[in-house]
């Protein structure tokens, strides 16, 4: 058995980003301390109704984090395609609705 990793999900970060109307808190400046502080990946979850991480998280959190991102994502084509784009170093299907349980 390897080493246990801690992987970190900075969606709430987002969440209140987007409560308080701002662009503050900020989801990469908060991976990147997660980062530094010794996290080995960074999990974001990119809603179809973009409720809380947006494109743009997405795509900055690709390019600056060094260690792995997770993708949590519903399974449409859409989603699909911005996987293939952006290229995360792992991917999550998740359901996007209860009723997809």
């Amino acid at each position: 058995v390897g080493p246990i990793l801690l992987g970190v999900n900075v969606d709430h970060v987002a969440t209140l980003r987007q409560a308080r109307g701002t662009n503050y808190p900020d989801p990469l400046s908060a991976a990147l301390l997660a980062e530094q502080s010794g996290a080995d990946s960074i999990t974001i979850h990119l809603r179809e109704d973009r409720r809380h991480i947006v494109d743009q998280d997405v795509e900055l959190m690709v390019k600056s984090i060094q260690s792995r991102v997770n993708l949590e994502m519903a399974v449409t084509d859409e989603m699909l395609s911005i996987a293939c784009d952006i290229k995360p170093s792992d991917c999550c299907l998740v359901p996007e609705r209860r009723a997809e349980l």
